[in-house]
Parts: structure tokens; C-alpha cells; sequence
């Protein structure tokens, strides 16, 4: 049997240890947004298709909401205050307009988040 000495072992090693090495898991990316009369910011945020985001929602002043059963949203109230946290995995790519879901005032009409979800 050929002994294996110098860089020649230290290489093969390394390729052996890299054979069996796991990688690992994906690390959830995070989007803080802030809500407040009558705007959530950001405005627009850009998802992936099959990747887990964590939305972390918050309020600056006044109750507002947030839902789409398009992308998996709950209805999920946002209070000043405090952080509520949604897991999205969007399954289609697409442009969604999510409207504040709780009523909150005259800008209710024209509060709205749009969420872009590309592969």
C-alpha cells in the first residue's frame, strides 16, 4: 500500500471531509415593515418563490392589518407597541396588493403593501 504524505494527504483530507459535510439550512430572511396613517413601509418588498421570509410588523401609530390567502398571510392585527411576526412561502411568483385589513381612518382606502415574488 502507497503511503500518502505532504500535501498530497492534507488535499485528500480535505476532499474526504468534504464528502461527507453537510451544509447548513438556509438561514430565514427577515423584512421589518412599519405601519402607520395610512402607509405600511416599506411600500413594496420582493419575496421568492419557496423561500421563507419573516415579516416583522409593527406599528408607528394606529391599528392596522394585514391578510392574503394568496400568499398565506393570516389576518394578523398590528398594534403600536409591539412586533407581531408571519412566516411567508409564497408558491407562485406574481405582484400581490395587500390592503390594510383592519379599518383605520380616512387613508384606509389607499393603504396598501405590494409584495413582488419572483423565482
Amino acid at each position: 500500500m502507497k503511503k500518502i504524505s505532504g500535501l498530497t494527504g492534507v488535499f485528500a483530507a480535505i476532499v474526504a471531509g468534504l464528502a461527507f459535510a453537510t451544509l447548513p439550512a438556509a438561514a430565514t430572511s427577515s423584512i421589518t415593515i412599519v405601519t402607520s396613517n395610512w402607509k405600511f413601509t416599506p411600500s413594496t418588498i420582493t419575496l421568492h418563490v419557496g423561500r421563507t421570509t419573516t415579516l416583522r410588523l409593527t406599528s408607528r401609530e394606529g391599528v392596522h392589518g394585514l391578510q392574503s390567502s394568496d400568499l398565506g398571510i393570516p389576518q394578523t392585527a398590528i398594534m403600536p407597541g409591539t412586533v407581531k411576526t408571519v412566516d411567508v412561502t409564497p408558491r407562485k411568483a406574481g405582484t400581490y396588493v395587500l390592503h390594510c385589513s383592519i379599518f383605520c381612518g380616512a387613508g384606509h382606502p389607499n393603504m396598501t403593501l405590494t409584495v413582488k415574488v419572483v423565482r
